[in-house]
């Protein structure tokens, strides 16, 4: 839920018309990653503000069926079809030029992978994809597809921020947008004697999880050192960014209103940093 900050983001640049045409996102970045390709801004708000509403959202009964805390077979499945609370305009997605890339951690290799539009060619490809992208261990299901097993793309390679794609596409120059205050220090998981027995099974997904604050820290450092040499435009949020379970829709629409408001606040610097002033 703290995607609901970067979602305000998200629709400031829509409607600005800034079309950055290469983007990636893991965990809740994917799903703003999606939305911002499709340039769906009644979607890209509803996301993480009053969809969070839906009775079948989850929640203890929903994680007490085996669903997650929260229930991604409808988050991330159901809702995202025609018809459905919150569709995914796959007329859009799939007419559009812009490269698209989503990242997940493959449970059993250890590997880190980024998807674009080749390994989406149907709807039910691309919502299997953000599942897997935001499958937050232990809180939500891995998700089995293509005889692999992922989680939550946040614990892979980069800890989180995909500096690491842009970078092996060739990228020089990056428009990085963070759910953390740049300040923020990422701290060791914890519960390792529980992660260790949970995810016995899967030993890469326990050693990642230990490990990722290391990941997260040094890929935030060298976001902050590209950011000094004119080589990355950071933003983050101003504010303490809500809670993962934050549901209460008061909350989430002013983390979304602080995003938007922030943006509307540096669209002449974000605009200068693209090249578009």
């Amino acid at each position: 839920m703290r995607g609901s900050h970067s979602a305000g983001l998200v629709v400031a640049l829509i409607q600005a018309g800034i079309d950055v045409q290469w983007t990636v996102g893991i965990s809740s970045g994917a799903t703003n990653a999606s939305n911002y390709v499709t340039r769906d801004v009644w979607r890209a708000h509803a996301s993480f503000t009053t969809f969070a509403q839906d009775r079948r959202f989850g929640g203890l009964r929903s994680l007490a069926r085996g669903n997650g805390i929260f229930n991604a077979e409808f988050i991330y499945q159901q809702s995202g079809l025609p018809l459905e609370s919150l569709p995914f305009d796959w007329d859009g997605f799939a007419g559009s030029n812009r490269e698209w890339k989503i990242g997940a951690f493959d449970a059993d290799s250890g590997e880190t992978v980024y998807w674009g539009r080749k390994d989406s060619p149907t709807l039910g490809d691309l919502l299997n994809r953000v599942q897997a992208s935001a499958a937050m261990p232990v809180l939500m299901p891995m998700v089995r597809f293509d005889g692999h097993t992922y989680v939550d793309g946040a614990i892979g390679s980069s800890g989180g921020i995909a500096l690491d794609a842009a970078q092996a596409d060739g990228f020089e120059k990056f428009f990085v947008v963070l759910t953390q205050q740049r300040s923020f220090v990422k701290a060791p998981e914890g519960h390792d004697r529980f992660l260790r027995r949970y995810f016995r099974k899967y030993p890469a997904v326990y050693e990642a999880l230990r490990t990722r604050h290391e990941r997260y820290n040094r890929t935030r450092d060298e976001v902050l050192e590209l950011e000094k040499a004119g080589r990355a435009y950071v933003f983050a949020p101003e504010i303490k960014p809500v809670s993962n379970g934050e549901r209460r829709l008061a909350v989430l629409e002013a983390s979304y209103r602080a995003g938007y408001e922030q943006a509307q606040r540096e669209l002449p610097a974000i605009r200068e940093f693209l090249g578009l002033a």
